[in-house]
């Protein structure tokens, strides 16, 4: 019982902040462009209109344009309450390993990117083609990643891997895990669309990636895509952070725990945030076909880290 509490906690935290994060970064972005910006409220005002309007959907479109959204939200959430975002507690019959959630975020990947394909149009399947190139080149990073700061651990399970670091400074400024944690932030920005390898502010045909591919959705269908996008985006700040800076999570209901672990998950999110949004402003969009040697470099720094893990072992 104990588990489920914190857990739900956990998730519906995530699912009420995660609107802020977005509305945080695009307000950042606009003050440092010289914009005002629509404030960092209006992606709670976003969905709700989205979820008072019916769904147009292109005639010939079979059921993948209604299941995608779903799944895609479905999965985020089920991530949102593996992910050690506020307790490092997990189900006994289900724990937070690392392949248990690099599964569920694959899922949702393949879910957009069938949802690009389903309308048949040119832009949709240009999205999906370009979203699947970038999903090949992040997923093994994340597993790399991941997997070289569990090596002193022995276990895949995130919440070990956590406490392991926050009970022993020397794991966080090792070689192996800085560069890890910087090889995730690299798969975080490509995972989510930011920049340098997608702009999430841009329609252009040429350039979208995750754009192209919602096009022709709307309506509530909109929402649940815009919802677990930003649930994605949610999961990866806070799986970065926890890794990072891997104290302040709850492991019993104490209410003054809890409560902590609510504030630090928070801050650290919307400051992460705020600075990814901030070193957008000062970036270029990658060019499609240099896009695999950014990723690439991030596997390199991956499969260094697991390569120092050893060594240090």
């Amino acid at each position: 019982m104990t588990v489920t509490l914190l857990v739900v906690v956990q998730v519906v935290t995530a699912v009420a902040i995660t609107p802020l994060v977005v509305g945080t970064m695009r307000t950042v972005r606009a003050r440092l462009e010289g914009r005002v910006g629509p404030g960092m409220l209006q992606p709670y005002r976003d969905l709700r209109k989205l979820l008072s309007k019916e769904p147009l959907r292109a005639e010939g479109s079979s059921t993948i344009l209604v299941a995608a959204p779903l799944v895609l939200l479905v999965t985020s959430l089920m991530a949102v309450a593996l992910v050690p975002l506020v307790t490092t507690a997990t189900f006994p019959a289900l724990p937070n390993d690392l392949f248990v959630v690099v599964s569920l975020l694959l899922v949702g990947t393949v879910a957009l990117a069938l949802l690009g394909l389903d309308a048949g149009t040119a832009f949709g399947g240009m999205g999906s083609s370009r979203h699947m190139m970038v999903a090949a080149l992040v997923e093994p990073t994340v597993l790399m990643s991941v997997y070289a700061l569990s090596i002193p651990v022995g276990s895949s399970v995130l919440s070990r891997i956590v406490l392991a670091r926050s009970a022993e400074l020397g794991r966080i400024v090792t070689p192996a895990g800085v560069l890890a944690v910087v090889a995730l932030v690299i798969v975080a920005l490509a995972e989510t669309g930011r920049l340098p390898v997608d702009n999430p502010s841009t329609h252009l045909e040429l350039t979208m990636i995750h754009e192209s591919m919602i096009l022709e959705s709307g309506g509530r269908d909109l929402a649940w895509l815009e919802a677990g996008s930003w649930l994605r985006l949610t999961v990866l700040l806070g799986l970065v952070t926890s890794l990072a800076l891997p104290w302040g999570l709850a492991q019993t209901l104490q209410l003054p725990s809890v409560l902590l672990a609510l504030l630090l998950f928070a801050a650290r999110v919307l400051v992460a945030g705020g600075l990814v949004a901030a070193a957008e402003v000062f970036m270029a969009k990658v060019r499609l076909f240099r896009l695999p040697e950014l990723l690439a470099g991030s596997f390199v720094l991956a499969f260094l880290a697991v390569s120092a893990s050893y060594l240090a072992g």
